[in-house]
């Protein structure tokens, strides 16, 4: 009998394998996205050293539900913002493993229409 991984686990493993292939620079960071069933978090990362940049979140927000395409929407918006006054401009998108469906591409393309290039 063949034992079913779990989906957190085979989400896990996509997102190991393609953080082998993505990486944040000082230039260009890396623009990850973290996705629970009631919240979106999203980081902006400079891999070099390891630092956070620009962070934000559908709970730093206050969103009354940040588990919706809207509450990705309005975080792709805050942390395009940030970035902006941070100067960054350019990042590389890191989806985490998941899907680029629903609340992720929302994020993405919040994040686009608001300045940032990816």
């Amino acid at each position: 009998m063949i034992k079913k991984e779990s989906k957190n686990v085979a989400r896990l493993r996509r997102h190991t394998r393609v953080r082998n292939k993505v990486a944040g620079t000082a230039e260009c960071p890396r623009l990850n996205v973290f996705r629970s069933n009631s919240h979106i978090f999203a980081q902006v990362i400079n891999d070099e050293n390891g630092t956070t940049l620009v962070s934000s979140s559908s709970l730093e927000l206050k969103l009354n539900n940040g588990g919706n395409v809207e509450g990705a929407k309005a975080v792709g918006k805050d942390i395009a913002e940030k970035c902006k006054k941070a100067k960054i401009k350019n990042v590389v998108f890191d989806r985490g493993g998941y899907l680029y469906h629903g609340r992720v591409a929302a994020l993405a393309e919040a994040a686009r229409e608001n300045g940032l290039e990816f």
